[in-house]
């Protein structure tokens, strides 16, 4: 009796860490950027399935949202489509769009599907196309002075999250690729997956917004340090986004965006950790950077709890 008593009590004060978290977050809504080395790895893809499950069944409602950056990639290549890359996007082609939308909703977002429904009738596929939920139109970045065609690439224009709401009412985890429909010229676009998150996170009211990453959240003084900085208010990230690396911008825009437009808090988490999620979520350590709206003056914090 001693010896089980003993192996048990640090479970039981592991859960009871987690009872304040619990109840804050009872209810609420977390969206979640599913991407990086979690996407890949066979090992992480089964933690983040379960942690997702975790989460819901603890009162949560997670809506997962994906890319495939790296699938994509693969498959162009066995198809013989060259990937070109202008301004940090890919070029995508009609015949690019096709393959980008198989791998999306055809294979990542099945794959995902799958793993999370071997704990229960729980998660639903859906694209942006679906029930209008992401419409978008073409994106033409600038490229010194000139707007330049990139074809199927798309900027958000609208998002109706009522058939995600309608998921979550139900109990369900909508997962959701990063596709969407424009209404100008009825073609399909590649978002980013970043950008799209974030815009869902906003209009869904969540409570937080995480995106998995493969680094271990923002730092201070990249290159010459690498003390991440664990909370940093709206515009101090503002302040700092000219100095990120090309992968972060995106990332940290999303972050932005959503702590400016209702979400209580953007989190980008270190997605090469098993069980980040959880960690971020329900303990004091947090193992990411935490974005927070202006108002809720935090220090420039490095590492450790918050």
């Amino acid at each position: 009796m001693s010896t089980r008593k003993h192996t048990a009590l640090p479970k039981a004060q592991t859960l009871i860490e987690a009872l304040p978290w619990l109840t804050r977050h009872h209810g609420k809504t977390v969206v979640i950027k599913f991407g990086g080395n979690a996407m890949v790895d066979e090992e992480l893809k089964a933690a983040f399935a379960q942690d997702v499950v975790f989460l819901r069944q603890s009162g949560l409602k997670p809506v997962v949202v994906h890319g495939g950056g790296p699938q994509i990639s693969a498959q162009l290549d066995k198809q013989g489509l060259v990937s070109e890359f202008k301004a940090g996007l890919r070029v995508t082609t009609p015949e690019a769009m096709d393959v980008v939308r198989m791998v999306l909703a055809g294979q990542v977002q099945r794959e995902l599907v799958g793993l999370l429904n071997q704990h229960g009738p729980l998660a639903v596929g859906m694209t942006g196309e679906d029930a209008h939920t992401i419409t978008a139109t073409q994106h033409r970045p600038e490229i010194d002075g000139e707007l330049v065609d990139i074809g199927r690439v798309g900027q958000i224009t609208a998002i109706d999250p009522g058939a995600i709401q309608a998921l979550l009412d139900d109990g369900r985890i909508p997962v959701i690729s990063s596709i969407a429909r424009s209404k100008d010229d009825g073609h399909v676009y590649n978002v980013n997956a970043d950008t799209a998150a974030a815009a869902l996170a906003a209009a869904l009211g969540a409570e937080t917004l995480m995106v998995l990453t493969d680094v271990e959240g923002l730092y201070e003084d990249w290159p010459n340090s690498d003390d991440v900085i664990s909370k940093l208010t709206a515009s101090q990230l503002e302040k700092l986004l000219p100095e990120l690396s090309s992968g972060m911008v995106p990332k940290m825009e999303g972050c932005l965006f959503a702590v400016r437009n209702g979400v209580n808090t953007a989190r980008v988490i270190d997605g090469r950790v098993q069980h980040s999620i959880l960690l971020e979520i329900f303990t004091d350590e947090g193992i990411g950077t935490m974005v927070v709206p202006d108002g809720q003056g935090v220090p420039h914090t490095q590492g450790g709890a918050r």
